[in-house]
């Protein structure tokens, strides 16, 4: 019998009573990203690039470039002194390929094929107006794709994740190492940059599968073997771990399952998400909080989902959104324990048998238990039903709702069906109210 915990169809707290069915992807749709406010792009391993109404669902381009599939995806506002602000998308992929495109018109606006490798990931640097792309080595581009600079040949596997940081520094998760890089422009206002590798960081004993920027002071990393690191973003010290996210002592009130080993399916730190106060990871089936101040977990669901969970992301109101393998959505509120006052040590008569100091033993260790002891914990307050596959990721909308990507092809957008109903009613009302007005003018 599965330990996930469930939910009945009473979901009070669930908004997300209605959805809207997207089709147009051939094959699994890995990403989403969002333009603005009510647009995102979707792209996956049909290689094509598709462009949304979050509010309507409707289709507004269908971007075609690249023969292979889409293997990074990032958004790109430039706004020069000179031009208006324009959204571009910037997309990767098997073929050795980049694309930028332009989301006004669903035009390519230039494509780079010079690659040796796959390229893995994308990260814009917003405020010096270049982007960064990553493969078997890091090269740096400015807006029109001209190559500014970029390192000697890293590794064959490849840069895995960019996270950017502080004093025009970047770091590059190549394998189980944590390279710092730093970018310099020339002076003289010549289009001249360089990139030095300044710091390699090697205190991971495992891949790193998920990286994140907390604000300019620090940024975390994951690894295959479910550690997680946090680091000094200035100086690129290590300033504190955690790897015990399967030990059962992290979470006392549930039976520990009796295993002889943990595989490292079940312990990978698959996504990382953070606001300035604590850090969320996806930790095999499990979802964890992570206080950055305190430097331990504090609220965990060991078992959130039947199988990996492949994203997570918290909303303003104190919720997580998870998604899963398994092809469930689900939605959690961070709650805080009522706590039990402490026991006193008992006196008097069963001191004289020595149970006191055994009591006192207990208490103590009680109290040890008690320090551990998650000060929250995740209660499952929604389940989005919807997908047949794997759940890859998410994008949240605020009042638009939620749009969820799939290994079956398809993407969701999840309505709040209380403002939708209204929305609904309020435009009968203007229709019925103009008809009002026409009979009255004949």
């Amino acid at each position: 019998k599965s330990s996930v915990q469930t939910i009945g169809e009473e979901q009070i707290q669930n908004p997300y009573t209605e959805l809207l069915v997207l089709k147009g992807h051939q094959d699994i749709v890995r990403f989403l990203v969002q333009i603005d406010d009510c647009r995102f792009a979707s792209a996956g391993d049909d290689g094509i690039i598709f462009l949304w109404n979050a509010q309507t669902g409707e289709k507004l381009y269908e971007l075609h470039g690249h023969t292979h599939k889409i293997t990074a995806i990032a958004p790109f506002s430039s706004s020069d002194v000179t031009e208006e602000k324009t959204d571009l998308i910037i997309t990767a992929s098997a073929d050795r390929t980049v694309i930028v495109w332009d989301c006004a018109s669903g035009r390519q606006v230039q494509k780079v094929s010079c690659f040796h490798s796959t390229v893995k990931c994308l990260t814009v640097l917003q405020r010096l107006n270049v982007w960064l792309s990553g493969g078997s080595d890091l090269c740096v581009w400015n807006r029109k794709l001209d190559l500014l600079c970029k390192t000697s040949h890293l590794t064959d596997a490849g840069i895995s994740a960019l996270v950017e940081l502080p004093k025009n520094c970047v770091a590059a998760a190549v394998g189980k190492e944590l390279i710092i890089f730093r970018l310099s422009a020339s002076n003289n206002g010549s289009e001249v940059w360089s990139i030095l590798e300044v710091k390699r960081l090697v205190d991971h004993q495992d891949n790193i599968s998920s990286l994140v920027s907390v604000n300019d002071l620090t940024f975390v990393t994951g690894s295959h073997i479910g550690e997680l690191i946090v680091w000094d973003a200035l100086d690129w010290t290590k300033q504190a771990s955690e790897c015990n996210f399967w030990d059962s002592s992290v979470q006392p009130d549930v039976q520990p399952e009796i295993k002889l080993s943990q595989s490292p399916h079940e312990t990978s730190v698959q996504h990382l998400t953070s606001d300035e106060e604590c850090v969320f990871a996806a930790v095999g089936k499990g979802i964890y909080v992570y206080n950055l101040q305190m430097k331990r977990v504090i609220a965990c669901q060991r078992t959130a989902h039947d199988s990996s969970v492949l994203h997570i992301e918290k909303l303003p109101n104190r919720q997580l959104i998870s998604c899963s393998e398994d092809g469930s959505v689900r939605i959690w509120e961070l709650r805080e324990k009522q706590q039990l006052p402490a026991e006193p040590v008992p006196t008097g008569f069963f001191n004289m048998w020595g149970f006191g100091r055994a009591n006192k033993q207990a208490n103590q260790a009680a109290k040890k238990i008690h320090e551990n002891t998650p000060a929250y914990f995740l209660e499952l307050v929604g389940d989005l039903i919807g997908h047949s596959s794997a759940v890859q990721m998410f994008l949240y909308f605020g009042e638009l709702g939620l749009a969820t990507c799939s290994a079956d092809h398809l993407i969701i957008l999840w309505k709040d069906g209380e403002r939708e109903s209204s929305l609904r009613s309020l435009t009968l009302f203007k229709k019925l109210a103009q008809n009002g007005d026409l009979q009255l003018k004949l």
